[in-house]
């Protein structure tokens, strides 16, 4: 592969929704153990790809290979108590290959200056499921701190296109 002085971070495109859709089959399965129906999230990607203003991804390569090895996605929240947004990392992987070599070291330090140079945007959020310490660990290195809240939801499976044309 390569280090990270040969990483390059760029807006996920059309032609990367074959490998957004194989990341997010395999981050679903490795973190919670769900097999999700690929018909639906290839819709959902596809309406990601095309309307960044429902959700925005970034992927990450090495300069010396074709086709991604780690994603990631934002998503904003408005903040009436800040009037401003914050962003929410989603969808984040890294390809098993690919891990340790500071990928989403890469993709973070990215979308977070991104996110910086904007004026309305008041700080990056993610969620994480509570056994995956690797990952806190890692965001925790990136100067994250724990938000002090639980995660509660109810969700309606029928209803699986919220942001449509």
């Amino acid at each position: 592969m390569g280090g990270a002085s040969h990483l390059s971070v760029r807006d996920a495109r059309p032609a990367d929704l074959d490998a957004i859709v194989d990341f997010n089959l395999r981050l679903a399965f490795e973190t919670e153990g769900l097999r999700l129906d690929r018909s639906v999230l290839n819709q959902g990607v596809r309406v990601a790809l095309t309307r960044p203003d429902c959700l925005r991804y970034w992927v990450v390569e090495f300069s010396r290979t074709t086709g991604p090895v780690g994603q990631a996605a934002v998503s904003r929240e408005w903040s009436d108590w800040r009037n401003a947004w914050l962003w929410w990392f989603q969808s984040v992987y890294v390809a098993p290959e690919a891990r340790g070599k500071g990928v989403f070291r890469a993709l973070y330090g990215h979308i977070r200056e991104e996110a910086r140079q904007q004026g309305d945007v008041a700080g990056l959020r993610l969620y994480v499921e509570r056994e995956n310490v690797n990952a806190q660990a890692t965001y925790q290195r990136l100067g994250m701190k724990p938000g002090g809240y639980h995660v509660y939801e109810e969700l309606w499976a029928e209803r699986f296109t919220p942001c449509r044309d």
